[in-house]
């Protein structure tokens, strides 16, 4: 009986040593995981933050190209009344 109780006593300590590992390596496993999603999310607004420079970007040169195109027509109108005024 008592070879029993040592035997239930020892396993019963080997399941608890058992359970702080997995523990231990759920905590880690975890961790490793919140990391990995800081890493995806500081790359999405890097990624993000160059789309909106992007994006701006070309709204600069398509109004600095409808500004050119105004300023073209312009210059034409104002050389066609000059020259329908000669």
């Amino acid at each position: 009986m008592r070879k029993i109780v040592l035997a239930a006593a020892i396993a019963g300590l080997s399941l608890a040593a058992c359970s702080q590992e997995t523990t231990d390596a759920a905590a880690d496993a975890a961790d490793s995981a919140a990391a990995d999603m800081e890493t995806a999310a500081d790359g999405a607004m890097e990624g993000a933050a160059d789309a909106a420079e992007g994006a701006a970007d070309a709204a600069t040169d398509a109004a600095e190209g409808a500004a050119d195109a105004v300023e073209g027509a312009a210059d034409d109108a104002a050389e066609a009344v000059e020259g329908a005024t000669e």
